[in-house]
């Protein structure tokens, strides 16, 4: 049976394997200081039209959120943060590892607001707490929601008026800039944030995340030596994206990953079975009697559990990739249309 359990479970898309085996033998220096890591950042900053953004090359997603933050914030002060930020609950406290405190705030469709945001700097109101000083986002959210360019340009106006750095994280931005309800671009992205990432790692990279800074911060590569996310063979990672970024392949495999999704929850959507939260993304969350979601187990599907539904209903989470095939997502259906 099929996993629908991640969009990381496959290898990596046979282009961007094609381009690493071609270039295997090549000798270069290290650490991310090669030519092919530097025409990688040029796609970049051509495509975020952000001409004189740094770029930096990671390997993953909790790796890039650590040191972005860490590198960013004196010793008191914090992140703001939806309750289902991955930075909250996903990283094993990472960020507070660093000695950074997360704030959380309730945000029933995953999405940070001005008001959210001011809610949290509105509590923290004396040098006996925390300084609020980072809003961490993501896009897609962890509920598969996405941002629009006016609720990120709201955001960026409150963190300009409270002097606040707005980092968004891009572990799936594949997803999200390639769903039918966004519109927002990669220079949106670099224009209204002090740093975003492009998630590789998610969409068709072996591995890897491709770091957008606006924000200075001049000893970025100090940061990324001292905690392990200097890769030595860096020229892996500047090959990875060039491949994805220079035709526009990263954004024709996301934009499967979404319709595949879309098949899927269109599907089950028939079958009766609703959705609370609406995902126009690569993730969805529909609610099964408890009764099915045993069947489907027992016949092999993987998929993770989201959070009970009362007693006798769960709210999973179903993940389809840039490699999920069509007659996949027909023969779950099949079998979940098959249980009782």
């Amino acid at each position: 049976m099929y996993s629908f359990r991640n969009d990381y479970s496959e290898g990596v898309h046979p282009k961007v394997l094609q381009a690493l085996t071609d270039t295997n033998l090549e000798q270069s220096v290290g650490y991310g200081m090669d030519p092919r890591c530097d025409t990688a950042r040029a796609t970049i900053r051509r495509l975020c039209s952000a001409p004189n953004a740094d770029v930096h090359f990671l390997v993953g997603g909790t790796q890039t959120n650590l040191i972005v933050i860490e590198s960013l914030l004196r010793p008191y002060e914090a992140v703001i943060a939806a309750h289902t930020g991955h930075v909250n609950v996903h990283e094993t406290g990472a960020i507070e590892a660093t000695g950074h405190k997360v704030c959380t705030v309730y945000a029933p469709d995953g999405k940070l607001t001005p008001e959210l945001v001011e809610s949290v700097v509105k509590g923290h109101s004396s040098e006996h707490m925390v300084l609020p000083r980072l809003v961490y986002i993501s896009d897609t959210t962890e509920l598969g929601t996405i941002y629009t360019k006016a609720e990120l340009t709201a955001l960026r106006a409150c963190c300009d008026k409270h002097g606040l750095f707005l980092f968004l994280d891009g572990a799936r931005l594949g997803s999200a800039l390639t769903s039918p309800e966004n519109d927002l671009t990669l220079a949106d992205l670099a224009a209204l944030t002090d740093a975003f990432y492009i998630g590789g790692t998610k969409n068709g990279a072996l591995f890897g995340e491709a770091l957008i800074m606006n924000a200075a911060n001049d000893h970025f590569r100090w940061h990324m030596k001292q905690r392990g996310a200097m890769l030595a063979k860096g020229r892996l990672l500047g090959i990875q994206f060039q491949t994805l970024l220079e035709d526009g392949l990263y954004f024709d495999i996301a934009r499967h990953a979404n319709e595949m999704a879309f098949r899927l929850r269109d599907g089950i959507a028939a079958l009766g079975y609703p959705f609370p939260v609406p995902s126009p993304s690569n993730q969805q969350f529909p609610v099964l009697p408890n009764t099915v979601v045993r069947q489907l187990n027992e016949m092999g599907y993987e998929f993770e559990i989201d959070h009970a539904d009362g007693n006798d209903h769960t709210c999973v989470r179903f993940v389809t990739s840039w490699a999920t095939p069509e007659a996949a997502i027909d023969r779950f259906l099949q079998d979940l249309a098959a249980c009782k």
